[in-house]
């Protein structure tokens, strides 16, 4: 059996750090699911590896369900029963950079430390025949995001390519809002509207770049060569929260748990140049807490995910991804990606 030599990437199986549940809350689900792990190939190969990657969503389709939402359909957002507001456009910038250390064939240690680049439109509760230039509200979002501590174990079989993984997401990014009953600013270091109708005001709770909670993480991997040159990969992850920093009357803020699965192949006839595919499916409960959008923020989407590995030298990998959404099935109004872009790169010593 053929066992792929490269060694475990700094990120997480499954879901990134970057995109984590703090996403727009116009779109909570859509963040990107990409496994880098197995777009480096897994390995148990003992020793340093630091990577840095680059993540691109923009969210500029406005959805419902299965299906985007027509012009003329936004009347029924903000002028129905629900009077939701009307999202126009995020743009989602994520740096990644990780550092992984693997001590033994049966345990890697990683840090991913992430840095949010943000920028948000919206409408608000502009009426359907105001949806001009004027009516525009925007606010950007920038600075380090919530850090994870993730440990993994593979040692359960002698061929090191199962693995269990756990840890945890720490609330170092920015986060907060204004509390619904005093109008009080909490949190640490909110973002605020800084333009149009909405300026002064502030952005959504979870536009920040940070939660505010502490979450676990629990996930699990497994590879194998199904052929000479195909090797195969199935990993899942969980993450929850399990303490929140916003729960005061008011201000209580609560991000939905998150699921995903990753299916997908490498083709490794030239070890040099790997084309390989991805099918990522992810799941998230809507956020809760007063200052949560929770109508909006919970679906389910598959992503199709073609992507590239090329050796640089010795001890240096890139690889790039495009992720394209195949099925969304999202709660209430969602602003939604037509494609999202991963690059990156990864140094092993």
């Amino acid at each position: 059996m053929k066992i792929t030599v490269h060694r475990l990437t700094s990120t997480a199986v499954g879901l990134l750090a970057a995109c984590a549940p703090q996403l727009a809350s116009a779109c909570a689900t859509c963040g990107c699911s990409l496994s880098s792990d197995a777009a480096m190939g897994y390995s148990a190969l003992p020793g340093w590896r630091f990577n840095v990657e680059y993540d691109f969503i923009d969210q500029d389709q406005l959805r419902t369900g299965t299906q985007a939402i027509p012009a003329p359909e936004l009347a029924i957002i903000n002028t129905g029963p629900a009077k939701q507001e009307v999202e126009r456009q995020t743009i989602n910038r994520y740096v990644n950079l990780g550092a992984s250390y693997t001590p033994d064939p049966s345990w890697n240690l990683t840090a991913i430390f992430p840095y949010i680049d943000r920028s948000h439109t919206t409408y608000g509760n502009a009426l359907p025949t105001e949806l001009g230039p004027a009516d525009v509200s925007a606010a950007d979002s920038t600075g380090l995001g919530d850090i994870k501590l993730l440990a993994s174990y593979q040692g359960i079989l002698p061929t090191h390519n199962l693995g269990l993984q756990f840890g945890i997401k720490l609330p170092t990014g920015d986060y907060g809002g204004q509390n619904l009953n005093t109008g009080s600013t909490v949190g640490r270091n909110p973002v605020f509207f800084s333009g149009g109708p909405n300026a002064g005001t502030a952005l959504d709770t979870s536009l920040n770049p940070g939660t505010g909670s502490t979450d676990l993480i629990l996930g699990a991997y497994y590879y194998e060569a199904v052929s000479q040159n195909f090797d195969a990969f199935v990993s899942g992850q969980f993450q929850a929260a399990v303490a929140e920093a916003l729960n005061q009357p008011g201000a209580t803020y609560r991000p939905g748990n998150l699921g995903t699965l990753s299916l997908g192949v490498r083709y490794e006839e030239d070890p040099d140049l790997v084309p390989q595919l991805q099918l990522n499916i992810s799941h998230k409960s809507a956020d809760q807490g007063v200052l949560a959008d929770s109508t909006d923020t919970g679906g389910t989407v598959i992503y199709l995910s073609p992507g590239l590995t090329t050796s640089l030298g010795h001890s240096l990998h890139a690889y790039g991804f495009i992720q394209v959404p195949i099925f969304s099935r999202l709660e209430g109004y969602q602003l939604f990606p037509r494609w999202t872009l991963t690059l990156g790169a990864s140094y092993a010593m």
